[in-house]
């Protein structure tokens, strides 16, 4: 009996059970409301869940920041080769067409100055430049190093973001980089990577007295054609090179890249900007690297530095004391594995500056100062020559009272005119040109530069004295 009842009341339980749950069951579905919108759904039902921060990259590992300060500071570069014209008929551009090629550029200065490749504006006889908001200027070339493969390069800018210089000496190995550029005419594209090696030399750089710097960072950023002259950057947004090369058998990116340090970026952008040509001080030593082989050759205690093949005559080296079989170890206190960490750390100098080396001969050390000189075997700092007479006229800086009377911002003036190319062109005496091919002339240093890299038709505008525009085409 009692066993009977206990049957009943769990059957009864059950059932109560069943009953509730039901009911609750229908209760809330009758109490959801609808909805419309899955996204709505989502954004409303997410509120209360916890977040999985498992995946939250580190501050050394953000690199939203940097690609966000740097990307308005690289600009797309074009360069135009060939005949360039001046006619006003529309239809020359087609008849006569002219080769472009395009690559990048880094803004460093609020003003306007650009850095880039040598091999980007090479032999071009118009640059263009285009930000990253698509504002066009027209640029000037200020300088240029096929020895480093750089160029300096100017717009007529103000107030512009640019990209502050880091420190490429204190990079390591492993560390994340980005690259920014235009790949095949892609603007502002972002790519990462890690610094892979330091001071490589490649052999892709030639200069008629032998005197290139390879001192490459690489990088597996992906870097492609169009990237030259682009900013390689820390997760700072401070520039630390400016990209160049590729090793690829196939034209396009296939493993790793080569960046100029910036740490030569600086002097070289310096030595163009005051003196329009580099200043190379030179120690005056054929070299070669410290390898197996060699240390056993020579009967070296050491495998590694820079080996001193021979020294020119009268070179800061032989004047320092440096012969031939030393071992060069470091340069100003900095270790030299290689040829190009030496040639890196000495043209980072100008001539007339002392360097102190480090060199190793016969297992004793020793430390000198050496004196670089240039090729030439002088000490002094040569400026490039501005030409004030040009194709039979004669040309003169303006007065800053005198353009501002005209309400101009820069100009040159046409002093004495006689036979040549600017009379046949229609040129008159005492016009100020303010612009040829729409590039601003500010002074006599800025037409020479200008009409340097022309070929074939310019235009030419101004002012006469009365202030009326003159405009006219010439035969460069």
């Amino acid at each position: 009996m009692k066993r009977s009842l206990l049957v009943l009341l769990v059957i009864i339980a059950a059932f109560v059970g069943a009953i509730i749950g039901t009911l609750f069951t229908l209760n809330f579905i009758a109490r959801e409301p609808a909805y419309r919108s899955i996204e709505q759904r989502q954004n409303v039902k997410s509120v209360h869940l916890s977040k999985d921060t498992s995946n939250r990259l580190p501050a050394a590992l953000n690199f939203e920041s940097a690609a966000k300060s740097v990307i308005p500071a690289v600009v797309h570069i074009r360069t135009s080769y060939g005949l360039t014209g001046f006619s006003l008929n529309a239809l020359d551009n087609y008849l006569n067409p002219h080769a472009q090629s395009s690559g990048s550029g880094v803004i460093i200065s609020d003003d306007g100055y650009i850095v880039t490749n040598h091999h980007v504006i090479e032999d071009a006889n118009s640059i263009e430049v285009v930000m990253s908001n698509n504002h066009r200027f027209f640029a000037k070339l200020i300088g240029q190093d096929p020895s480093t493969d750089l160029a300096l390069l100017k717009i007529k800018a103000k107030n512009i973001h640019f990209v502050k210089y880091g420190n490429s000496d204190q990079i390591t190995l492993g560390e994340w980089v980005l690259a920014i550029g235009n790949p095949f005419d892609l603007n502002s594209t972002v790519t990462a990577g890690i610094v892979s090696a330091r001071a490589r030399n490649i052999g892709i750089l030639r200069d008629k007295n032998n005197l290139q710097i390879e001192s490459f960072i690489q990088t597996d950023a992906a870097v492609n054609p169009g990237n030259s002259g682009g900013a390689l950057v820390n997760l700072q947004g401070e520039l630390i090179g400016i990209n160049s090369a590729i090793a690829t058998a196939t034209g396009s990116y296939s493993g790793y890249s080569f960046a100029i340090p910036v740490s030569l970026v600086k002097k070289i952008m310096d030595d163009l900007l005051e003196f329009g040509q580099v200043q190379r001080g030179l120690l005056g030593v054929q070299i070669a690297d410290v390898t197996a082989d060699l240390a056993e050759n020579e009967k070296l205690d050491l495998l590694q530095g820079v080996f001193v093949r021979s020294v020119n005559k009268g070179s800061a080296a032989e004047i320092s004391g440096i012969k031939e079989g030393d071992v060069i170890t470091a340069i100003n206190g900095h270790e030299v594995a290689g040829v190009s960490e030496m040639q890196e750390w000495v043209a980072r100098n100008r001539p007339g500056q002392s360097i102190q080396v480090t060199y190793r001969r016969k297992g004793e050390i020793f430390l000198v100062d050496a004196i670089l000189k240039k090729i030439d075997g002088s000490k002094a700092m040569t400026k490039r020559e501005i030409s004030y007479q040009l194709e039979g006229a004669e040309f003169e800086d303006v007065p800053y009272p005198k353009l501002t009377l005209l309400g101009l911002e820069g100009g040159v003036k046409l002093k004495k005119l006689s036979n040549g190319k600017w009379k046949k062109a229609g040129a008159e005496e005492e016009l100020i040109i303010t612009h040829i091919d729409k590039l601003s002339i500010d002074n006599v240093a800025d037409l020479n530069r200008v009409l340097e890299m022309k070929k074939g038709g310019v235009l030419v505008e101004g002012v006469n004295q009365l202030g009326e525009k003159k405009i006219f085409g010439m035969d460069w």
